[in-house]
């Protein structure tokens, strides 16, 4: 199991993350989007490492023309000699319609005609072929030498989609290389929500659901101490507290008898009463949507339950950005334990 971590947003530390990452040991970095570009972070991972992947995770796709996708994943590919990875999400319909300003749609099969179009036109910049994408959202039918990018040695970028309900999973399934699990995600979900979803996704494209890896990007809190460790699980239940509060996300929280927290928690979150929203978050929750424990017990765990069903596992809470590195050595060997 490949052992992945998050990169910040651009700033004057990238460069020094990037290498500090991979002499670690892990095996990718991945760039995500809040308040930043994730394709900018994406360049400097690929020119200031050697081995690692380094992947967008992920980038948020309606607003963006699958055309310019394209054109950025193809750069970075051919510059990253073949270690770039394409990861892509939809967001929630307030964010699409009101801080992006595009138009919303159900976002399963629209994701998966974008998918579809980003491969025709590398598949026509690969092979020559005619460009006649025809969608019900997307149509690209125009491409000159003039706007084809020049040849590259490697494959096209595989296509990861971030999802949380069976709708994207069996997207996944059916066109992608791969599923970023959404952090509400439990082991159990994924067991008994998420792999019957891709399995059927990949059977209706005729091809092996194991084509479809899973990335799990979930919660983990670790302390060495129980002091430590308690003030760890109240991090990690603030975060479950904001993605418990989206109305978008009832599912996974009904999975495990929680819905009545979600209606409870958009309600507080409306009011603007954080703190009273993260008490909502119980140490049961915590310990079921995430790992907890020692950096070894975590370490294991990882290893043990999602080794079995995920390709690569998010270990972002292991400290390896700032300026003192007596620890390098502890956390260079739990990710080798992790790993497996």
């Amino acid at each position: 199991m490949r052992i992945e971590t998050y990169i910040p947003g651009l700033s004057k530390n990238t460069v020094e993350i990037v290498k500090h990452a991979e002499a670690l040991g892990y095996d990718a970095l991945v760039s995500g989007e809040l308040n930043n570009e994730p394709f900018l972070p994406v360049l400097l991972g690929l020119e200031h490492s050697k081995k690692m992947i380094v992947r967008t995770g992920l980038a948020i796709a309606f607003p963006r023309s699958p055309m310019t996708v394209a054109n950025m994943g193809w750069d970075l590919q051919s510059f990253g000699d073949g270690r770039f990875q394409l990861g892509l999400g939809t967001q929630v319909k307030g964010h699409n319609e009101r801080r992006f300003s595009v138009p919303w749609s159900p976002p399963a099969p629209r994701m998966r005609e974008y998918i579809l179009a980003i491969k025709a036109i590398w598949n026509t910049w690969k092979t020559g072929e005619k460009l006649d994408f025809q969608g019900e959202h997307y149509t690209h039918t125009l491409m000159t030498p003039m706007f084809t990018p020049p040849p590259m040695d490697f494959s096209a970028p595989p296509i990861y989609v971030s999802g949380l309900g069976p709708g994207m999973a069996r997207i996944a399934g059916e066109v992608a290389d791969g599923l970023l699990l959404h952090p509400m995600c439990s082991p159990k979900y994924i067991n008994d929500i998420i792999l019957p979803a891709v399995s059927e996704g990949a059977k209706k494209s005729g091809r092996d659901p194991k084509e479809c890896e899973l990335l799990w990007g979930g919660f983990i809190a670790t302390g060495e101490t129980e002091e430590d460790l308690k003030t760890a699980k109240r991090n990690v239940a603030a975060r479950i507290s904001f993605y418990a509060s989206t109305r978008t996300y009832r599912p996974a929280l009904e999975f495990h008898g929680w819905e009545d927290i979600n209606a409870a928690l958009h309600k507080l979150s409306v009011e603007g009463k954080w703190e009273e929203m993260f008490s909502l978050v119980t140490d049961e929750m915590v310990e079921t949507l995430g790992f907890c424990g020692t950096g070894e017990e975590v370490a294991h765990a990882l290893k043990d339950d999602l080794g079995p069903i995920c390709t690569a596992a998010m270990w972002n809470e292991v400290e390896h950005l700032g300026s003192d590195h007596s620890k390098d050595d502890h956390v260079a060997n739990l990710i080798q334990i992790a790993k497996g």
